[in-house]
């Protein structure tokens, strides 16, 4: 059964999977199990058997198996295709989110681009394969995790399920691709990253009488001011990669007091350290840490929190020879990929550090994701579909 990837693209849009992003949060666009249960269906109709795993409530990994022409447990090849269900929330979007509409050759909605359009792509591929089931087709495993959006929870879960007996993967994969925008680039290493929350104490009482009071806002400002010269003087020096650039670190979030005549009692900020690919999250969390010591001392007392986020990066030490099998077959789909590096984090890393080598790849690009009017181009995801396919019929030659 071919796929039209319009449409099963705007099926997949329709179907809110906002991710909470560690909010308690309730309502009916959250979690991911509508588009769980329509992958489902639309497994048992290409007639490939499929495994749920489950994550969290209401949040559950599937994936899909094409058995190829020679089981992998005797020697044939098995290739991964991941992409994750979850998006980013839609505070602030000026489109309807899940009303899929296309006009002018784009796709626009919720996950149209990041990533329910790399997901289409991919099983525009496998029901293809399905179909025509070419000769010496490798086994294909179609993952579809949980929570890539605040964690990667799903795909570390996912790489528990190659090694659990009764698991539909017969064994670890050979290779994986992992679907991300990437305006078709075949992206080899990525960023890691680490976020965490920093708070000030103070002692609140009306503005009227500030002496009296302690300004919690006031004591985070001399914080704020060490980590600009953090992120200009420091982090810089702290190395580089070829292709994903320096460390970075910014400020995303600051909160603090009550009302204006109130003189606030607490402040906190959430710090985002860029890491590079092969940078221990934690050793870069402590590091800024101890900066922040030295450079304000004892006379601003502030609270660091465990990290809330700890993504590891993709290293391209092992994944070379996967890189110009994807890149050929791309270029064979008369696509102009190159192979790049990125300053995002995707669940490739998970993957990757689970021992199986892992490239992304996918229509789209990151400038429209998790944009007040998310589009993705139609004819990019018809060239990625067919990559994919050029790639899972010669990636193991």
């Amino acid at each position: 059964m071919a796929l039209d990837l319009s449409r099963t693209l705007s099926e997949l849009v329709a179907l809110p999977s906002v991710n909470p992003m560690g909010k308690s949060v309730s309502g009916p666009e959250y979690f991911e199990y509508r588009v769980t249960d329509y992958l489902e269906s639309l497994f048992k109709s290409l007639g490939l058997p499929c495994q749920r795993q489950q994550v969290e409530p209401k949040r559950a990994n599937i994936v899909a198996r094409l058995d190829g022409a020679i089981s992998p447990l005797k020697g044939g090849p098995l290739i991964l295709f991941e992409a994750h269900q979850d998006t980013v929330p839609v505070e602030g979007m000026t489109i309807e989110p899940w009303t899929p509409v296309i006009k002018e050759g784009r796709l626009y909605g919720r996950g149209a681009c990041d990533i329910k359009g790399g997901m289409t792509a991919m099983l525009g591929a496998l029901a293809r394969l399905a179909a025509e089931r070419p000769a010496g087709m490798p086994t294909i495993l179609m993952a579809c995790t949980v929570n890539e959006e605040h964690g990667y929870s799903g795909a570390t879960a996912l790489t528990k399920l190659w090694s659990e007996p009764g698991s539909i993967f017969p064994r670890k994969p050979d290779v994986a691709v992992v679907a991300e925008p990437t305006e078709l680039q075949v992206v080899v290493a990525h960023k890691g990253v680490v976020r965490w929350r920093c708070h000030a104490r103070g002692r609140a009482g009306h503005s009227s009488q500030p002496h009296l009071c302690v300004n919690a806002i006031f004591r985070m400002a001399p914080v704020l001011l060490a980590l600009e010269r953090y992120q200009r003087d420091v982090a810089p020096t702290l190395g580089e990669h070829p292709l994903c650039g320096r460390p970075t670190l910014s400020v995303g979030t600051i909160a603090g007091g009550l009302s204006v005549n109130t003189v606030p009692d607490q402040c906190t900020i959430e710090i985002d350290r860029r890491l590079l690919p092969r940078e221990e999250p934690q050793a870069a969390y402590r590091h800024v840490i101890d900066y922040l010591s030295r450079e304000v001392g004892v006379e601003v007392i502030v609270e660091h929190d465990s990290p809330f986020l700890l993504g590891i990066g993709l290293p391209d030490e092992t994944n070379a020879e996967l890189a110009r099998a994807m890149q050929a077959a791309a270029r064979s789909a008369g696509l102009d990929s190159e192979i790049v590096g990125v300053p995002y984090g995707t669940d490739a890393a998970p993957i990757s550090a689970a021992g199986v080598p892992a490239i992304v790849f996918g229509p789209g690009s990151i400038a429209q994701a998790h944009t007040a009017d998310e589009w993705l181009a139609l004819d990019q995801l018809e060239a990625a579909s067919e990559a994919l396919y050029r790639f899972a019929t010669r990636a193991l030659e």
